[in-house]
């Protein structure tokens, strides 16, 4: 048999013998969340791209108004950053009072699956959590918060509102907190906060 011969027989014989499964290649297993099948995970919303205007330093104004008599003012600072992810906004404030430096720490969360907002507070005047959720879906314009109990069922405490706002052009943020008394609201205090005017050169960069 020639070689020619040969090589034609090999060929074939090739061409004719079963072929075998080639082994599937290795990919990259995916590691699975076990706690997203308990508490599924969500991401920013509408509502974070409305708080990033709250991003800075910022000196702040508290007016506070009694019952009777003249308001009261203190003077403050405040340094507001986005945290775990862009999800939350974290609030620190420094207030200059009679009776020495307060400090308070606040956290304003979006939930983008109810479009409403959550937020708690806690300072260095009390032992005491706040705890404030919206009622209505989020308009784009402005954040209002309704007081609730951290007693069981979470109901209203205090019947008090709040209504945030931003103006001029994320310049200024105006925050006013409303008591309600016998079927009538009053403004009981008033944060008026001014961005930094280093924070506003650094923010126009």
């Amino acid at each position: 048999m020639t070689s020619r011969i040969r090589l034609a027989v090999v060929a074939l014989a090739a061409a004719l013998a079963p072929v075998t499964a080639q082994p599937p290649i290795d990919k990259p297993s995916v590691k699975k969340d076990p706690q997203s099948q308990i508490e599924p995970r969500s991401g920013p919303g509408a509502g974070q791209k409305f708080l990033e205007q709250f991003v800075g330093d910022w000196e702040v104004e508290k007016t506070f108004h009694p019952r009777s008599g003249e308001p009261a003012k203190q003077t403050g600072t405040c340094r507001q950053t986005m945290i775990h992810g862009g999800r939350f906004l974290q609030s620190e404030f420094t207030f200059d009072g009679p009776s020495g430096k307060t400090t308070g720490t606040g956290t304003l969360g979006f939930d983008a699956d109810t479009d409403l907002f959550t937020s708690t507070w806690i300072d260095s005047r009390s032992t005491r959590l706040s705890l404030r959720r919206s009622k209505d879906k989020f308009d784009g314009k402005e954040i209002v918060l309704f007081s609730r109990s951290l007693e069981e069922g979470g109901k209203e405490a205090r019947q008090s509102r709040t209504v945030t706002r931003v103006e001029e052009g994320g310049r200024k943020i105006i925050h006013r907190q409303y008591s309600a008394g016998d079927g009538k609201e009053r403004l009981v205090m008033e944060l008026l906060m001014t961005r930094k005017p280093e924070a506003e050169k650094t923010r126009g960069r």
